[in-house]
């Protein structure tokens, strides 16, 4: 009942595309909406290419419904779709649909991936290498397996680059309390929004190669992609690209999902994980370990098709799906352009180029007043920082404590999901909030 000076809370410490308004994407909804009720089926509202994909998902379902469990691997059509779609990313490199696995969400992959990886006591602990910042999922996993964190840390003065001899520093000093038998790479980044380009990625699939490191690519945002003269470059086409030395060694597991790019469909928790190079005896262990919670959502799994399987040149959804798809991006292209100029005209606060993903993760200063008051509140500074702003202007942001950043640096993650008006507003109480802060601190 307490008077606040703000009429609504302005949610941007989440990635959740739909809940910021964002619209679905008509086919995807069509044919799930046709697995859900096969009798749409025969309704002319429906388009004959989206009936075309339900009828061929629900052959893949035990009794012709959405409702029975899948093989603990995914719906096999659905697999063979991921193959392709992959083969066609990379052009023209081999994918096998033994090798994909249906997922709830990229997270389930993830984390089943660590759960397998994991083992040993004391020095012989598996080290897991993560970048910071990270996205917590993966600090989450690594504490519930009770395995060891080893962080390497992104560039920041050089736009979130990863540099190798940062992955040999944090590897060399990992290996006196620990076995660093993991590398996890996020890309485009999160929360950073950095693109890899190509060189870089050869670098680390070398560093893995040479080091013999299980390579984690979490590529969920691979649609994601804004600034010009960036381009997604996936792991398993430059692998590949390298030759067979590398191609036949380097154990990968990649990741996508129905969460993020033009789709936002973060509810329906579909994903897949590609996994090449996994011992046949390992790999036997991956399949009984993802048979104890049965199977993926099918829902999401008939999602995650649409995604791997969209609309044609020629087929009658293809100008409507392109038209939505390019719309959203080109959408999410300018906000991170707005976003990024406008944070960099504050004094005190600085943002690397969005080149990708959906967030920006402004670096801030804080005054020392203020970090003895966040003190006397036992917060960090940069939590201090987002509950004031919470408090005074309705947006909730999340502190990059939260993710992981250099001792005495600090920063927030904010989505650049909501509309763009709404983008403005937000962008603009920041900006008033943070030079009051500075004011009322310096």
């Amino acid at each position: 009942g307490i008077k606040k000076p703000f009429t609504e809370v302005i949610k941007a410490n989440i990635g959740d595309a739909h809940a910021m308004g964002q619209r679905p994407i008509t086919f995807l909804r069509q044919v799930v909406a046709l697995c859900t009720y096969p009798n749409l089926l025969d309704s002319p509202s429906f388009p004959e290419d989206a009936k075309k994909r339900a009828r061929r998902i629900l052959q893949g379902c035990g009794g012709n419904s959405l409702g029975s469990y899948s093989a603990s691997q995914g719906i096999n059509c659905i697999r063979e779709d991921v193959a392709s779609y992959i083969e066609r990313r990379d052009g023209g490199v081999p994918a096998d649909p033994d090798n994909i696995y249906l997922t709830t969400g990229a997270s389930d992959g993830i984390a089943t991936i660590l759960k397998i990886l994991v083992s040993g006591g004391g020095k012989s602990r598996t080290g897991v290498m993560i970048p910071i910042p990270q996205y917590p999922l993966y600090s989450a996993v690594i504490s519930e397996l009770d395995a060891i964190q080893v962080n390497y840390y992104l560039d920041e003065e050089n736009c979130w680059a990863l540099d190798v001899n940062e992955l040999r520093r944090s590897l060399n000093e990992a290996k006196a309390y620990c076995n660093p038998k993991v590398l996890c790479i996020i890309n485009p980044g999160n929360p950073t929004g950095q693109v890899q380009n190509r060189k870089c990625i050869e670098d680390v699939i070398h560093f893995a190669w040479e080091e013999k490191l299980f390579l984690l690519a979490d590529e969920v945002y691979q649609d994601n992609v804004y600034s010009e003269g960036c381009q997604f470059h996936s792991f398993k086409k430059i692998l590949y690209e390298m030759g067979p030395e590398y191609y036949n060694n380097v154990e990968l597991a990649s990741f996508h999902s129905t969460s993020k790019g033009y789709m936002g469909e973060c509810g329906y928790r579909g994903g897949y994980m590609e996994v090449i190079n996994l011992h046949p005896e390992i790999k036997g262990q991956l399949v009984k370990l993802l048979s104890v919670r049965l199977c993926p959502p099918v829902s999401g799994q008939a999602a995650m098709d649409i995604v791997v399987n969209p609309p044609i040149p020629g087929e009658e959804s293809y100008s409507q799906f392109i038209k939505e798809k390019e719309s959203v991006l080109n959408n999410l292209a300018k906000k991170a352009k707005l976003t990024e100029d406008m944070f960099n005209t504050v004094p005190g606060i600085h943002c690397n180029p969005l080149q990708g993903a959906m967030y920006a993760f402004p670096r801030i200063f804080i005054p020392s007043k203020a970090i003895e008051e966040a003190k006397a509140h036992k917060m960090a500074p940069d939590m201090f920082y987002c509950m004031k702003l919470l408090e005074e202007t309705g947006i909730c942001v999340v502190p990059g404590s939260g993710f992981g950043q250099r001792e005495g640096s600090y920063h927030f993650r904010m989505t650049i999901l909501p509309p763009v008006e709404k983008l403005k507003i937000l962008l603009e109480k920041v900006k008033d909030f943070h030079i009051k802060f500075l004011e009322k601190y310096a």
